[in-house]
């Protein structure tokens, strides 16, 4: 049985090892805290304009401050997004689509964990609503901005989680939850991996000048664990920093060496703490039949249709 990391690594790559990034923009999603906000803050060390959507906006401009206070010429902007409505995210990709910019870098990263069992404002199960159907949109609204600038990269953020996780479509299409947080957590992990891969096939047949690559942030220190008891009692405990659970995030989108169609996690034991290295998604998530059906029930399910 293969390791799902390649822990055998003698990589030692981190943040300093990006390369000058003046010129180019960054869209995190979930920039005030935790992996959000230090993705946001080694972008910005390495000159490119970063936007913090955050859902509390006061909170994000207290992130950009903290930021302006590291890096004093940093460019940061502050956006307004709740992922738990579609029509805010609706919103958002209208907004940086008007802007006539570049889109370097899109980081899906936002995400719900173990919530009490709520509905998005849409109806949707909260963790799937949230962790995949609002990057779904996000990204598809957002693609002909990043397909028009040459080299873009959209990481999608997913779990170590995500082999726990199975896809209820016929919950999933009755807007219904899955049972319990654990497994709701899990599907919607699982389902960002299989968007993921139906998102490179697409582009790649499309012959488009953006790669889509994924990572995940192994067991780090976050407020993600916030809603979970359980997790905040092992978390101390083969744990990593928030800021190098953000590392394989930014190797994905940064290294000459990561590739498009990839998966990137830590490199230690059962990939949870580590340098970032190639990692391994489970047999589920590499179904491209599951990938396919997603898509088509993405689509329906947020009326959004993909122009690749």
């Amino acid at each position: 049985m293969s390791h799902p990391n390649n822990w055998v690594s003698n990589s030692r790559w981190a943040p300093d090892q990006i390369d000058d990034q003046s010129g180019r923009v960054a869209v995190i999603t979930g920039a005030n805290s935790g992996i959000g906000y230090r993705v946001a803050l080694h972008m910005a060390e390495h000159g490119a304009r970063t936007v913090l959507a955050c859902r509390d906006t006061a909170e994000g401009a207290r992130a950009a401050q903290r930021i302006a206070d590291a890096v004093p010429d940093a460019a940061t902007r502050v956006e307004e997004v709740d992922l738990a409505d579609l029509c805010s995210v609706e919103h958002l990709a209208g907004r940086i689509a008007e802007r006539g910019d570049r889109l370097d870098y899109l980081f899906n990263n936002a995400g719900v964990m173990m919530a009490s069992n709520e509905k998005t404002a849409q109806g949707h199960e909260f963790h799937f609503g949230v962790n995949h159907l609002a990057h779904f949109v996000l990204t598809n609204r957002l693609l002909p901005t990043l397909m028009a600038t040459p080299d873009s990269v959209i990481v999608t953020v997913s779990s170590y989680g995500h082999r726990w996780g199975g896809i209820d479509f016929d919950a999933l299409g009755a807007r219904s939850a899955p049972g319990n947080a654990s497994k709701a957590y899990a599907q919607s992990k699982l389902a960002n991996l299989l968007f993921h891969y139906e998102l490179d096939r697409r582009l790649t047949n499309a012959r488009a000048p953006t790669r889509a690559v994924a990572a995940h942030p192994g067991r780090a220190r976050t407020e993600l664990a916030r809603h979970s008891r359980m997790l905040r009692l092992v978390q101390p405990l083969l744990s990593q920093s928030a800021d190098q659970g953000s590392w394989p995030l930014l190797y994905a989108a940064t290294s000459p060496r990561a590739a498009a169609g990839k998966y990137y996690g830590p490199n230690g034991f059962l990939g949870l703490t580590g340098y970032p290295a190639e990692s391994t998604a489970s047999p589920r998530a590499r179904d491209p039949g599951a990938a396919g059906r997603l898509w088509d029930l993405s689509e329906s399910l947020t009326g959004v249709t993909s122009g690749i």
